[in-house]
């Protein structure tokens, strides 16, 4: 559970927001194994191109609603009709890209379930099933994309992905907890 002690020194980044304390304090970083939460992650990152986090955060409960609960067997037999109802959704970012991303990248999930057994075997792949962490000084200091990012993005994209070019998929990897980018001095760098 949060603590929004004042005494807990964190990431730069987080602010004073409670739903960013919140997020920084229970999942950024934390590994992430279950394939509906990674998808949820996935296209909350995609959905935060050109936006805010604290934005997609506050139109996560949205998200969930609208996407069935990140269920990909759901998500993918949404028709457009249902593309339509969600462009409506005030609950959610309503960008036909991105809505349209999501059907189809929840097809693309149960592709790659068929194909290696999960998207969790898939992307802890490219970590060789451990947490990269690093311990940069600033938030300065962390990068945008990395060698791991960038290949993790080309295979997504050869599986027809959409709306995972190699920043956005960095930073799917730091909130899944594939990568742990803790500031030294936070106290979840424990």
């Amino acid at each position: 559970m949060t603590s929004l002690a004042a005494d807990r020194t964190r990431c730069d980044w987080v602010g004073d927001d409670p739903l960013m304390v919140a997020y920084h304090d229970d999942e950024w970083g934390t590994p992430e194994h279950d394939d509906r939460r990674l998808f949820e992650l996935l296209t909350l990152e995609g959905a935060q191109a050109g936006l805010s986090w604290t934005t997609i955060l506050r139109k996560r409960e949205g998200y969930r609603r609208a996407f069935a609960g990140f269920d990909p067997q759901v998500v993918a037999r949404f028709d457009d009709g249902d593309v339509e109802r969600l462009l409506g959704d005030p609950g959610i970012v309503r960008h036909r890209g991105k809505v349209t991303s999501t059907v189809s990248n929840a097809a693309r999930v149960l592709a790659v379930q068929d194909d290696v057994g999960s998207l969790d075997t898939l992307v802890w792949s490219f970590v060789d099933g451990t947490p990269v962490v690093r311990r940069p000084e600033t938030t300065a200091d962390l990068p945008s994309q990395t060698d791991e990012s960038r290949a993790l993005a080309r295979e997504l994209q050869r599986r027809g992905f959409r709306f995972v070019g190699p920043t956005t998929v960095y930073a799917f990897m730091q909130a899944a907890g594939l990568v742990d980018d803790h500031l030294v001095h936070c106290f979840r760098a424990g």
